[in-house]
């Protein structure tokens, strides 16, 4: 099911030709991509396959695979990156961006402290020039499928 006007929904649909940084893994119920207008190599993005507004509207099996994805991505992030902690975040709340959906951050051991915590988003503001390329994202979006199979 895909809701008109919603990112995630119109990704879904064309979930056969996606590039590997917008399908870095998945399963039945979660879909899993790198960030765009990230200055982060490795923030990822854990997406419900199909359009849900509100965490309390997860189905069981689609809530049990989340703890799973939420983990298993931490431990492939922090293998990959050596990061310090993965932050996990959910608001959904940005225009055409309700599709619930989870940022797993890699938090680097030297990180400045503001961009820490809620802080850590500001690294989506970065100018262009700053941005994990297309290409970037793809080829860690390989190297973390390796890490997950």
């Amino acid at each position: 099911m895909t809701t008109p006007d919603c990112f995630t929904c119109s990704k879904e649909e064309q979930f056969d030709d996606l590039p590997p940084r917008e399908c870095v893994v998945h399963d039945q119920h979660w879909r899993v991509a790198h960030s765009f207008n990230t200055a982060v190599p490795g923030w990822l993005v854990l997406l419900p396959r199909r359009h849900v507004a509100a965490v309390h509207d997860l189905t069981d099996a689609e809530a049990s695979a989340l703890g799973m994805w939420q983990v298993k991505l931490s431990r492939a992030l922090r293998g990959l990156t050596g990061c310090a902690k993965t932050y996990v975040v959910q608001f959904a709340e940005a225009e055409g961006f309700a599709h619930v959906h989870f940022h797993i951050v890699p938090r680097m051991a030297d990180l400045p402290p503001e961009h820490r915590g809620p802080g850590v988003f500001e690294l989506l503001r970065r100018p262009e020039a700053e941005w994990v390329t297309p290409d970037q994202a793809d080829r860690t979006a390989r190297l973390l499928r390796a890490r997950l199979q």
